[in-house]
């Protein structure tokens, strides 16, 4: 296994990411200036109008369009309002409620650009880290945090799970839109539990279908027009594979089918989305004919 900073180095590898020097140069245009407020509680705000000359928030526009296409929000930073494909605020009030986060760390497994990292700053964790190997969105992460000013430490490092030290390190371990990406569910489950200290708390949120606890959906090819989509089980399937990686108290917190609302094309993320995934003819069947997709949130206790 390559260690962490092998890892980095690879990942941020401009023979890898040809674009990641023209992202790099619109993290560096970013204006200089302090934030007047910032908010974490109900939404992602940081910064506002009035901390900004019209050239800046000229110059802080073109930067953040040159990050094109932000998946994860929506975020407004010094009252630009980046319109995300996802609306994240949703899941995250979904799954809020159920989550211990004061005084904790925190790990965000495919963090994306770390909207919900943002977002757990509001219940003042003890320090929150994210991983994604995606250098796209680990500096549109960098250009929020340039101007943070919090105390709690937030970081995201451009590494998978299987790059970080499995060292019970962990009060919450988040794993958001991960799981069907897996070629081995089983192995990804185990990956978060040895992050995780004794007690400490999973959210696992993942594509789902209807069915009895041995049911499994397994595509043949793509899913939503995504080619690397594995294993798509039902919630009592998904409790099972759960508890068999050594978790407890396990309960499904929220399912719900992805609407054109929640996921869809906009200026900030101008490509195909939910309504392109889906057959035409039949919004409940995937392109491919399988179930609309729908999602679950569940949280289990590492014994």
């Amino acid at each position: 296994m390559r260690s962490t900073i092998e890892q980095i180095n690879s990942t941020l590898s401009t023979k890898r990411y040809g674009d990641l020097p023209d992202w790099m140069k619109h993290f560096d245009n970013l204006p200089d200036t302090q934030p007047s407020e910032s908010q974490f509680e109900s939404e992602l705000n940081i910064g506002a109008a009035h901390d900004l000359s019209e050239d800046q928030a000229k110059l802080l526009r073109a930067s953040l369009e040159g990050l094109i296409p932000w998946r994860k929000g929506p975020i407004t930073l010094f009252n630009e309002f980046i319109d995300t494909e996802w609306r994240s605020d949703w899941k995250w009030d979904r799954v809020k409620p159920y989550l211990h986060l004061k005084d904790r760390n925190v790990l965000d497994v495919g963090c994306g650009n770390g909207y919900h990292m943002w977002r757990a700053l509001a219940d003042k964790p003890a320090r929150v880290l994210g991983i994604d190997p995606s250098p796209r969105f680990v500096v549109q992460f960098y250009m929020l945090k340039k101007y943070y000013q919090g105390k709690t430490p937030i970081d995201l490092l451009p590494i998978g799970i299987q790059d970080l030290p499995g060292n019970e390190l962990f009060d919450t371990v988040l794993s958001m839109g991960v799981l069907y990406h897996r070629r081995s569910p089983m192995d990804h489950l185990i990956e978060l539990a040895d992050q995780l200290r004794p007690g400490g708390q999973l959210l696992l949120e993942t594509l789902v279908i209807e069915g009895a606890e041995n049911d499994v959906l397994l595509p043949d090819g793509r899913y939503a027009k995504m080619p690397n989509v594995w294993f798509i089980p039902s919630v009592l399937a998904l409790s099972k594979w759960i508890k068999r990686a050594g978790f407890t108290d396990i309960q499904c917190v929220d399912e719900s089918v992805t609407t054109f609302e929640e996921q869809r094309t906009t200026d900030w993320m101008r490509f195909h989305s939910l309504k392109d995934f889906l057959d035409p003819n039949n919004p409940e069947l995937t392109f491919e004919g399988y179930p609309r997709p729908r999602r679950a949130a569940l949280i289990a206790t590492k014994n």
